[in-house]
C-alpha cells in the first residue's frame, strides 16, 4: 500500500513539473502568487489574510491544472474540432475565469487599503 501511495505521490510531483514546463498560465498562476506572498510581507497583512491568500493561491493553481486536465484529456481522445469539445473547453476555462476574478476581488479587499495606507504614510 505505502508502495503505490509512493507511485501516486510521484505521479502527481511529475505533472506538477510538466506543468510548469509546459503552461504558461500556471508560470503566469506561480508568479502571480509570490507577488501575492511577497506583497503580504512588505505590507504586513495579518495572519488571517495570510490564510486566505494561500487558499486563493492553492485552489487557484488546482482549477488550472484540472483545465490544463481537461483539455490535454479532450485534446488526446479526440482531435477533430465540435461544438461539444468546445463547450467542454470553454466551461473548464469558464471555471478558472470565475476563480481569478473573485480572487482578484479578494486580494483588492485585502491589499488596496494597505498600499492607501503606506502611500498616505509616506506623503
Amino acid at each position: 500500500m505505502i508502495k503505490k501511495q509512493f507511485y501516486s505521490f510521484k505521479n502527481a510531483v511529475n505533472g506538477l513539473f510538466w506543468a510548469v514546463k509546459t503552461q504558461l498560465n500556471f508560470r503566469v498562476h506561480l508568479f502571480l502568487s509570490s507577488l501575492a506572498i511577497v506583497a503580504g510581507l512588505v505590507l504586513n497583512i495579518s495572519q488571517l489574510e495570510f490564510l486566505i491568500v494561500f487558499i486563493l493561491i492553492g485552489i487557484g493553481l488546482a482549477i488550472e491544472l484540472l483545465n490544463t486536465s481537461i483539455e490535454e484529456a479532450i485534446d488526446a481522445i479526440h482531435k477533430n474540432w465540435s461544438d461539444e469539445i468546445k463547450i467542454a473547453k470553454d466551461t473548464s476555462a469558464a471555471a478558472m475565469l470565475i476563480f481569478a476574478v473573485s480572487a482578484a476581488i479578494i486580494a483588492c479587499l485585502i491589499f488596496i487599503p494597505r498600499v492607501i495606507k503606506l502611500l498616505n504614510f509616506n506623503f
